[in-house]
């Protein structure tokens, strides 16, 4: 017989005593912890304790499909009080200390993903059984949301595994599969099936286990030793310098977590817990935790759901998908598309070239393999539904084709006039470009309504976000079978109207330029990079100027410049262009492919900056601080934004956010470009552009759209 305690666990007593209780929250697609659940938690282990004599032990699982989800986000979001965060971990960690304490053995019988609260819940069980599917994640993703574990995470991990193999785990946000987690020592025993589950832990409850937790014990001793011990103090010496290196100093929350592991380690259960809730009181209530749950939470979920994709267009399944270019760009298509069970055409000029393409491709299943992520058969499959040719013709069965060829405007041309007449008439042609215009190039196409920009990032194998760009007669048909491949093959497609450079090549190259422009100016260029790395870009302009490469770099200008002739009208002048033609007509340093641009690309050691640069860049009598360059890099990016959305090229906020954290890498601790803004306070943003516009010329004028939004006191949601 079920009774009920509260709505959203439901209690079971069988014969035996033993009791299994299952998380259901009413009205939620998954358990979260909130104050319904919280409650219910709290009712039930009230029952618990007053049944605990003829109890033999407990049973927790889910009635979802995942085991228990994290924090309501909705509610951490709009958390604003460290005391009121405070007492709220404190109220939470006390129901989990009750269940752990309880004096019966405690099961958490995992049948789907428990992440953050969910596996911080399962710590505090004396057992944890996983069904053995490698769909389920265990993990503590907090960090990439800017918080920390604040339900005894960090205390109980480092208490389970020790300081060094439990740092790793929090600061990086790994989220494991069962069998990743059995051996990492997180969970204790898998099962095949959720029957098994059940059986399993009635058997090890059956067995009348020890009903205390590791560390309750007498005799317990901190695996790999407390930071005291000798060895344990030599790496944690260095851990901080460690961490700032890879962080900047942007992001408290992988300081935060390093401070509560080492200082909760060095004293009582209950003291390091409390010593875990003030540091997550003071993330969860700080503005790098409110931006990146903004962005990576809220408006990430509703871009993958299809907010821009057209509503009114049935769900599309492609089936076939031809791939134009072999090359970086198009064996990388290609490799993703067929990982996703998709047919693929891999067409280039030559049967070798698109051979070379499917052994890199190889190649890449190799290390998918080497981690455990593919057998052997499955590399094997994914490589049979690759079909590589030479020969136009192959290409007549495709639904989708998408064109990966060199960045050029003539042969781009030339391959849809040849290829799309060739396609079934419900089929879509899809162009890879990342800077020309959609709506010309569709002009070469005989059905331009089939005609939809598809733009990848390097590595495609990497990279999560694709741009769709709709041409001016892009049907919504062709833009919705686009947008469901790209969520086919698990990526984040964001949707844009055509620009030159849409949106995210567009703002790329402001920062890019603004790089460029510092060292005309005679910045020095090693202070340019580290502006860079202090704004929270992946790398400095200068070298991620070398990964595009520089004569690329050039070519889109020349590119631009021919295509603005053509409409008479002239590139407006930039102090990067300066730098391009020293760097590339006059000393032929083309970028990191051809071992020579900023940097010097020795064979046998680490790129370093080119010496001469500072002889043909010479200083100009005026050093910019470190936070001059970070403003002027991270502004021109923000303002480019609000033009994209003022001339209609970006159509919501989440794409803008979304695009320029996962196309880019803007910095991910201001939760993206427009939300950069948000957070500087639209007021004093304008008022900082304008100094900035004053002193470096009109490409920092805030647009006037930003300018009577900040009159109005709004914010770009």
């Amino acid at each position: 017989m079920v009774e009920s305690v509260q709505p959203a666990i439901r209690y079971e007593r069988d014969a035996e005593g033993i009791v299994t209780l299952t998380m259901d929250l009413p009205g939620r697609s998954t358990n979260v912890i909130n104050e319904a659940f919280a409650n219910a938690l709290a009712a039930t282990l009230d029952r618990l304790e007053q049944e605990k004599d003829t109890l033999v032990g407990v049973l927790l699982t889910s009635a979802k499909p995942t085991f228990l989800a994290g924090a309501d986000l909705e509610a951490l979001l709009a958390l604003q009080d460290p005391a009121q965060a405070f007492q709220q971990a404190e109220q939470f960690k006390t129901l989990l200390r009750r269940l752990e304490t309880l004096g019966r053995p405690v099961v958490a019988v995992i049948n789907g993903t428990a992440l953050g609260g969910g596996l911080e819940l399962a710590l505090a069980c004396h057992r944890r059984i996983v069904r053995d599917d490698p769909s389920i994640r265990l993990g503590f993703p907090e960090v990439t949301l800017g918080l920390i574990p604040g339900g005894g995470g960090i205390t109980r991990l480092v208490r389970l595994l020790g300081l060094q193999e439990a740092y790793p785990y929090l600061i990086e946000g790994r989220q494991l599969s069962p069998r990743e987690a059995l051996q990492a020592g997180i969970v204790h025993e898998l099962a095949e099936s959720s029957e098994a589950l059940l059986e399993k832990a009635r058997a090890w409850i059956r067995s009348r286990p020890d009903p205390t937790q590791p560390w309750d014990r007498p005799d317990y001793r901190m695996p790999g030793g407390d930071p005291r011990h000798p060895r344990m103090f030599q790496l944690l010496a260095a851990a901080p310098a460690m961490l700032r290196k890879q962080t900047w100093g942007n992001y408290p929350a992988p300081a935060a977590i390093l401070s509560a592991a080492v200082e909760g380690a060095l004293v009582t259960f209950d003291a390091a817990s409390r010593i875990e809730s003030r540091y997550f009181a003071r993330v969860a209530t700080g503005p790098v935790a409110k931006n990146m749950i903004q962005t990576f939470w809220f408006q990430l979920n509703e871009i993958n759901r299809g907010r821009s994709r057209p509503s009114h267009v049935p769900p599309t399944e492609t089936k076939k998908v031809g791939v134009l270019g072999a090359g970086l760009m198009g064996h990388g298509i290609a490799y993703v598309t067929a990982l996703a069970g998709m047919e693929v055409v891999l067409k280039d000029v030559s049967r070798e070239k698109a051979e070379a393409g499917k052994h890199r491709i190889a190649r890449l299943l190799d290390e998918r393999v080497a981690k455990g992520r593919l057998t052997p058969e499955e590399k094997q499959a994914v490589l049979d539904r690759i079909q590589t040719t030479d020969r136009s013709e192959d290409l007549s069965g495709c639904d989708l084709v998408i064109e990966a060829v060199f960045e050029n405007r003539k042969v781009k041309a030339q391959v849809i006039r040849e290829i799309e007449p060739l396609l079934p008439g419900n089929a879509v042609f899809g162009s890879n470009t990342s800077t020309l215009p959609i709506t010309s190039l569709a002009a070469y196409a005989q059905r331009p309504r089939q005609f939809v920009g598809i733009h990848f990032f390097s590595p495609v194998h990497r990279m999560r976000l694709v741009e769709l760009i709709r041409g001016r007669q892009t049907s919504d048909e062709a833009l919705a079978k686009a947008f469901d491949y790209v969520r086919k093959i698990g990526k984040t497609p964001i949707v844009v109207n055509d620009s030159r450079g849409f949106y995210t090549s567009r703002v790329f190259g402001a920062y890019l330029n603004e790089g460029l422009a510092l060292l005309a100016e005679g910045q020095h260029p090693r202070a340019i990079e580290v502006a860079g790395r202090q704004a929270g870009m992946p790398i400095g302009p200068l070298a991620v100027a070398d990964e595009v490469g520089l004569q690329l770099m050039q070519h889109i200008r020349e590119q631009t410049e021919q295509d603005l002739a053509a409409e008479g009208k002239t590139l407006p002048p930039h102090p990067a262009y300066q730098v391009l033609d020293v760097m590339v007509r006059q000393h032929n340093r083309l970028g990191k492919t051809y071992g020579a641009g900023f940097y010097e690309y020795p064979k046998d050691g680490p790129k370093y900056l080119w010496p001469e640069l500072r002889r043909l860049f010479p200083p100009q009598g005026t050093t910019l601080s470190q936070q001059e360059m970070i403003d002027r890099l991270l502004f021109i990016q923000a303002l480019e934004t609000v033009r994209c959305l003022e001339e209609g090229v970006l159509s919501s906020v989440a794409d803008a956010n979304v695009g320029s954290v996962l196309g880019w890498g803007f910095a991910p601790f201001y939760g993206g470009t427009l939300q950069f803004i948000n957070a500087y306070g639209l007021g004093r943003f304008v008022a900082r552009a304008e100094v900035l516009a004053e002193r470096y010329g009109k490409r920092f004028a805030p647009p006037e759209r930003l300018r009577e939004m900040a009159r109005r006191g709004e914010a770009f949601v």
